[in-house]
């Protein structure tokens, strides 16, 4: 296991990517905030408290669960594991910030564009990631990236964070 970000990494790429939201977005009012189950919800809330921070308003925040979503759901096993897709707000018109821990194929934020659109038609989907790999099998690419890496198949990245696993850390794992 090889360290990529600590703490104070994680928390600097945070921050970085706030900003560049903000600025991009000439503010936060026409903002909100979407997670994609597991930690990409709880980047998004730590985004959105970030937001809120620099702006004085807190965007919509969301989450979704795009397992229903995805292109190889049958071949999941017969029970999957479904959290819960909260989006509280009309989509029509936002601006929506749609955050995961890891691009990596790009197919699980294409089930996340199918699902958000289900919602209404924002007027724009931007993507923020904690990590974003190479080897796309899907033309999509991240707004906002904490941090590049291209790694080899046998190669993976984990982010972790403090409300799931304790601390936050990004580390690169070989698996055998």
């Amino acid at each position: 296991m090889i360290e990529l970000l600590d703490e104070t990494q994680v928390n600097r790429s945070l921050q970085r990517i706030a900003n560049e939201i903000v600025e991009r977005n000439h503010g936060a009012k026409n903002l909100a905030i979407i997670g994609i189950h597991n930690r990409g919800v709880y980047l998004a809330r730590r985004l959105a408290d970030l937001i809120k921070k620099l702006e004085g308003n807190e965007p919509d925040i969301g989450t979704i669960d795009i397992t229903l979503y995805r292109d190889d759901f049958k071949e999941l096993c017969e029970t999957p594991d479904i959290n819960r897709t909260e989006i509280l707000f009309d989509v029509k018109d936002l601006d929506i910030i749609l955050v995961d821990d890891v691009l990596y194929t790009g197919r699980t934020v294409r089930a996340a564009l199918d699902e958000i659109i289900d919602f209404g038609r924002p007027r724009s989907i931007q993507l923020a990631v904690m990590v974003d790999r190479s080897h796309r099998q899907l033309p999509i690419c991240a707004d906002y990236v904490g941090k590049h890496v291209s790694f080899k198949n046998t190669e993976y990245v984990e982010v972790r964070v403090k409300e799931v696993d304790g601390e936050d850390r990004v580390v690169k794992v070989i698996r055998k």
